[in-house]
């Protein structure tokens, strides 16, 4: 998945629940998507089901999830 083509943003985050997208959002800045990882976390992190991942779109890389993989 990229970032929209009106967003050239590197860093995907994403909220889950139950397998389906509920929330996306792109920053250009590790930095600032990071801050944003850990608000969600405790905005959305007692939604039923809830997963965050914060993606890197250039590398592929999956940089961290909530919760953590076993």
């Amino acid at each position: 998945m990229t970032a929209p083509s009106d967003t050239p943003s590197r860093y995907h985050l994403l909220l889950s629940s139950g397998g389906r997208p509920v929330q996306h959002g792109w920053w250009g800045s590790e930095a600032t998507a990071r801050r944003k990882f850990v608000g969600w976390v405790g905005e959305y992190g007692s939604m039923p089901g809830a997963r965050i991942t914060l993606t890197d779109e250039t590398t592929g890389a999956t940089l961290t999830t909530w919760p953590d993989e076993p």
